[in-house]
């Protein structure tokens, strides 16, 4: 999958197809890539530098844009290969690349240790002469094109979104949402939230959304999954929901059962928007599709409203 403006999406091959993209920018016969998958999508990564004519040596960056293993869990790995590549990252995100433990630490927490080690292998630390960490509005150069890194909470407070004035387009990790192919009918797409664990924040997620919509986008590149357009559809869609499933959690803050009724409540709101959009699935192919997301939706909501009760006292 290709667009103009030498941007070229890659299949990680993590959890499924159509799952998690990692991009490729080409520009004058150098290369960057934005989010870069699991330590197993490494040669897929390799075989489309070789795709596309770009050498291992011409790659400049790997701009992560925030430390969810799924994003940045092959970073060191494919950084062995780059011998001329440096690493962009949040501030808040840096530590954990130079020092995986408490990546792998918290990922076991949400998948349990097994998983982990079955799914994202060794982490492999990325050296500190090699990573460059990305405040708020940082420039990043690719042969004199520039992408800019915006700090956008919400998702995660270690998270930027990638602006390329080049292409009018964000690369805005998982905070922007998620799209799968799957989903698109004559309307466009089909958009969700991510609420994640540990860091779902609404107001901020709300707030960076904003921000993204300033800028006038002509397209959205997801990590989940690839190019999107009719930005400003997608934006309200994604304000709608997040209310919505804050008014989820909030519902049942109290209840014995807070997981799983949180889950079914939030299968019947994509069920229900889904159908809505015209998507074709019936409702269990809907819940099949999103089952990881339902989970960690779940499970990040959960983790938002005990915060939200500790900080009440």
């Amino acid at each position: 999958m290709s667009s103009d403006h030498g941007i070229h999406a890659i299949d990680t091959g993590f959890f499924r197809p159509g799952f998690d993209a990692s991009h490729l920018i080409v520009e004058r016969g150098r290369a960057a890539f934005v989010d870069v998958g699991i330590n197993d999508s490494v040669p897929r990564l390799l075989h489309a530098l070789a795709q596309h004519g770009v050498a291992a040596d011409a790659v400049d960056w790997l701009l992560i844009t925030h430390v969810h293993l799924d994003h940045a869990g092959g970073t060191g790995a494919l950084l062995q290969h780059l011998p001329n590549a440096r690493v962009v990252v949040h501030p808040r995100g840096a530590r954990h690349l130079i020092d995986p433990t408490q990546l792998i630490a918290g990922a076991a927490a949400v998948y349990g240790a097994e998983e982990v080690r079955r799914t994202y292998g060794e982490l492999v630390p990325v050296p500190v002469d090699r990573l460059v960490e990305a405040p708020d509005g940082h420039v990043v150069g690719l042969a004199g094109r520039d992408l800019v890194c915006l700090d956008t909470p919400g998702h995660a407070r270690h998270h930027f979104a990638v602006w390329d004035a080049a292409s009018r387009a964000f690369f805005p990790g998982d905070t922007f949402g998620l799209s799968y192919r799957e989903f698109d009918t004559a309307r466009g797409a089909f958009i969700l939230p991510t609420t994640t664990p540990v860091q779902f924040e609404p107001a901020a997620l709300h707030a960076s959304i904003r921000r993204m919509l300033s800028f006038a986008p002509q397209a959205m590149y997801l990590t989940h999954y690839s190019r999107v357009e009719g930005v400003a559809r997608l934006a309200g869609d994604l304000h709608v929901q997040i209310d919505a499933m804050v008014a989820i959690a909030r519902r049942h803050a109290a209840a014995a059962d807070r997981h799983a009724a949180i889950r079914r409540d939030l299968t019947a709101l994509y069920v229900e928007r889904a159908a809505a959009h015209g998507c074709t699935q019936d409702a269990a192919q809907v819940q099949a599709l999103l089952a990881m997301d339902i989970e960690l939706n779940a499970q990040g909501l959960g983790v938002w409203l005990d915060r939200e009760a500790r900080a009440a006292g």
